[in-house]
């Protein structure tokens, strides 16, 4: 962990990069530190994935849009971020308001041009099940093992 999923109207991928938001976001969550210094995400855990939501509803369909001469066509981008317990509250407020400010950069330039939302939510929980399987964390730790090699338990 941490996992930041996004989803977004479709018509986003033809305004701007999603691949590049995706990046920016990463590194934003790699970018982070405790109140120690340290970091607070390990790199091998951090993963950020985004879906174009083909079938969703936003609002009122454009209805107050076009009443004020728009194309009703409203855009929206929902981030959720899942990260384990047991980080303080402010730096859960700082990992969330560097994300925000990241976001917000990226989208600036459709907010001149159209109308968007966005919504970020951090959640922290207890998980009912938790599993893991992966050959990448290995990669951060010494020595990392070849690859094709099985994962460790």
């Amino acid at each position: 962990m941490p996992h930041l999923v996004i989803l977004y109207t479709p018509q986003l991928d033809a305004e701007t990069d999603v691949g590049a938001l995706c990046r920016k976001l990463a590194d934003t969550l790699l970018a982070a530190r405790d109140e120690a210094g340290k970091p607070v995400f390990p790199p091998g855990g951090t993963r950020v994935l985004a879906y174009a939501a083909t079938h969703h509803a936003v609002s009122d369909g454009g209805a107050a849009d076009r009443a004020c001469g728009g194309s009703g066509d409203y855009a929206f981008v929902y981030a959720n971020l899942r990260m384990g317990a047991g980080r303080s509250a402010a730096v859960q407020r700082e990992v969330g308001a560097a994300l925000l400010a990241t976001a917000k950069a990226h989208l600036a330039p459709l907010y001149e041009r159209r109308r968007i939302g966005l919504t970020l939510q951090i959640d922290e929980g207890r998980e009912v099940f938790d599993a893991k399987l992966g050959t990448i964390h290995p990669l951060f730790a010494a020595p990392a093992p070849a690859r094709g090699e099985p994962p460790g338990p």
